[in-house]
């Protein structure tokens, strides 16, 4: 047998031992009937004969056992390949862009490199952070990075309409976290806000504002530009102001004083997906495997990161934005998971990073109807479902 769990109660109440034990097998052919968990075994045997882990309740243990059981899923993926090709290869570096400064919202790509979730299918995945003078898209059409973080599905209708082969191939945030914020007890709903002057920036007054004039009634004369700084909206409570989920937000409590009425555009009926990961039409074509392992991985991380042990990669977050604090992650992990940025609607059955053609087509119609893109673009050529709604690493939900 290529692999035993064994979970067992130790003498103190309540506390449990689980030791999960793999062995490493021969096998003659690609065609072996067990090979897919022989090589799981012997993948993750590479670490070590056994693992011992202790926990406190029955549901740890049986989190656990599962997640040990999708890591020698992922581990399968990476390693069925290299049977194939009768060679042993060492694990491939790819890279992956982000699209601004290391934080919390990037947290589950960080986890899976630090707990070795990619490593395990056979990838050595370093991240390399944006910034404001960082374009990784750029370095991915050209192809120094192999996958990059994309922004929302407005990035992908760009792309089909420019004929730029760049696909979508999993979405992490299952919601926008674009908000607006408001002065307490100034808006009751999202609705409200009509009767607020709002400040809303360039990119956003040419995206979701016009989805929020045509939606709802918003007007172009009550709003005035955003500068990123909170100042104008600190000093006037009848002004609300666009913002991150956990940015603004979190801002405004520590240099305001006060808590203010935050509302979600997602909730509100503005559908796209967002932190999509992206990569070149090619290499989905020459490739398919490594991005299954890059997608599964990340799957897996944002789980982990959200509801599992975290330390490692709030780490190396903090090194690679040492303005981040543990305070800050902590306020952006209760928000993801409060307001179901990572996990809502379909990511609830089908797992983290789905996308379905019925959202992608709400959202196109959506911004056709505001005026924000032009009707009859093939949009289909931007993303793929290939690769996610597996349900991969839903139980791990607590």
């Amino acid at each position: 047998m290529p692999g035993t769990v064994v979970v067992r109660r130790a003498p103190k109440a309540g506390f449990y031992g689980i030791t999960m034990t793999l062995r490493c097998r021969r096998f003659t052919s690609v065609g072996d009937a067990d090979k897919f968990v022989a090589v799981a075994g012997c993948l993750s045997s590479s670490r070590g004969a056994d693992s011992r882990l202790a926990f406190t309740s029955d549901k740890q243990v049986a989190n656990a056992v599962m997640n040990f059981s999708q890591r020698i899923f992922i581990a399968a993926l990476g390693a069925i390949s290299l049977v194939a090709l009768g060679t042993a290869q060492a694990a491939s570096d790819v890279s992956f862009g982000t699209n601004w400064l290391a934080q919390a919202e990037h947290g589950g790509f960080y986890q899976a490199v630090a707990d070795g979730t990619y490593e395990e299918c056979g990838l050595n995945v370093t991240i390399v952070p944006g910034g404001p003078q960082v374009n990784n898209r750029a370095l991915m059409l050209a192809g120094r990075v192999d996958y990059h973080m994309g922004g929302d599905l407005l990035q992908a209708f760009n792309a089909a309409k420019e004929g730029v082969p760049v696909v979508a191939v999993a979405a992490a945030f299952q919601k926008h976290p674009q908000v607006i914020l408001a002065h307490p007890g100034k808006a009751s709903s999202f609705e409200d806000l009509k009767d607020l002057e709002l400040l809303i920036g360039d990119n956003g007054h040419q995206s979701f504002y016009q989805w929020m004039i045509g939606a709802y009634g918003f007007t172009e004369e009550q709003r005035k530009p955003y500068t990123f700084n909170p100042a104008p909206f600190l000093a006037n409570t009848d002004v609300a102001m666009q913002g991150y989920l956990s940015s603004e937000p979190y801002l405004v409590e520590k240099e305001g004083g006060f808590t203010p009425d935050v509302f979600l555009i997602a909730d509100a009926g503005y559908s796209t997906y967002a932190t999509t990961i992206e990569t070149m039409a090619d290499t989905i074509a020459d490739k398919p495997e490594e991005v299954e392992c890059f997608v599964n991985g990340s799957i897996l991380g944002w789980y982990n990161f959200l509801y599992g042990e975290n330390v490692a990669a709030r780490e190396l977050i903090i090194a690679d934005n040492p303005e981040m604090s543990n305070d800050k992650i902590d306020y952006a992990i209760e928000k993801m998971i409060e307001n179901g940025i990572v996990v809502s609607g379909d990511a609830e059955e089908l797992g983290v990073g789905v996308i379905t053609d019925a959202k992608v087509e709400d959202f196109y119609t959506k911004m056709v109807e505001a005026g924000v893109v032009e009707a009859g673009l093939d949009y289909t050529t931007a993303y793929t479902t290939e690769f996610v709604g597996k349900g991969l690493g839903k139980n791990l939900v607590q």
